[in-house]
């Protein structure tokens, strides 16, 4: 079956839609990779809060994919608002990355001993999300947060060439850009002269479903049979549980908003979340057996801004 992919142009956007494809070319499938400029893409300057309404990086892609101009879209799952538009679904959610954030920090602003985060005093630290931000000036009220946007390689060069002092990306993504370049896929991201630390997404949450990919077809149509295979059942149980306390939060991807959905050594599944409302930052954490009803849960939680763990 020949199949048209839908993605951002992005390099790290490329690089998980040839994932995608050399999937399917295993399985013998002819696949054609489709680049789409995005709104969010074509916009590099303003702040997201600004941009647009949630979807600004995928909306384009799918409307091409409603329009039978692509069969299938490849999307980091996190762009994509809590529901898909009517006619599309997420045919497959493949295996996840790494669901962390990662601090990239210049030596001379290194500080190891430092409480909440390695960085010397008042450091300016890069970010454009207002989940991070939030969440750095919670850990150390001293920072300066500065906004930040562009691709990958931009906001690392940004910080090389002496912009700030530390940056805040998703873990997922630089470990694939990585990946890609050992494969000569894509150019390496020289970072040799950083200092990297992981930040726990037990205390600094990620952004739902952070680190997951998402297939997305035309509901019924000769693609989601293909794509299907490559769902990962463990990753989609514990992203849907994510994905399900964004659409309660109905949040959109300037939101200060995380959730980060985990099984414990039993077995059982723990759902974490940070809500900024009414400029408090409250938190959440309620644990189950099943999937079933987390997420409402955990919203209850967050309304009565109660931390509780069942």
């Amino acid at each position: 079956m020949k199949l048209r992919i839908g993605t951002r142009a992005s390099a790290l956007a490329l690089v998980q839609a040839r994932w995608v494809r050399k999937e399917l070319e295993a399985r013998g499938h002819q696949v054609e990779l489709v680049p789409i400029q995005t709104h969010g893409d074509a916009d590099q300057v303003s702040p997201f809060s600004s941009i647009g309404p949630p979807g600004v990086f995928v909306s384009e892609i799918e409307r091409a994919l409603a329009e039978g101009r692509v069969d299938l879209a490849a999307h980091s799952y996190k762009d994509l608002p809590g529901e898909s538009p009517k006619g599309l679904t997420i045919a497959a959610v493949p295996p996840r990355a790494d669901a962390a954030d990662r601090l990239l920090i210049r030596p001379e602003a290194h500080a190891a001993d430092a409480p909440g985060l390695p960085l010397i005093d008042g450091a300016r630290v890069g970010s454009s999300a207002a989940r991070r931000r939030v969440l750095l000036s919670e850990e150390r009220p001293d920072l300066r947060i500065a906004p930040l946007r562009g691709n990958v390689p931009t906001r690392v060069r940004r910080l090389q060439e002496g912009d700030l002092d530390a940056i805040v990306l998703a873990a997922a993504g630089l470990d694939r850009l990585d990946a890609a370049a050992e494969r000569g896929e894509c150019e390496a991201l020289r970072r040799d002269d950083l200092v990297e630390r992981r930040l726990a997404p037990e205390r600094f949450v990620p952004a739902p479903s952070q680190g997951a990919l998402a297939l997305q077809v035309q509901s019924g149509n000769a693609a989601h049979a293909a794509v299907a295979d490559l769902d990962d059942a463990p990753t989609r149980r514990v992203v849907e549980v994510e994905r399900e306390l964004l659409r309660l939060v109905q949040a959109g991807c300037d939101a200060p908003f995380g959730a980060h959905c985990s099984e414990d050594r039993t077995g059982r599944l723990v759902l974490r979340a940070v809500l900024d409302l009414d400029d408090r930052l409250r938190r959440a954490q309620v644990a189950g057996d099943g999937p079933e009803g987390l997420a409402a849960r955990v919203h209850e939680a967050l309304l009565a801004c109660e931390e509780r763990s069942a």
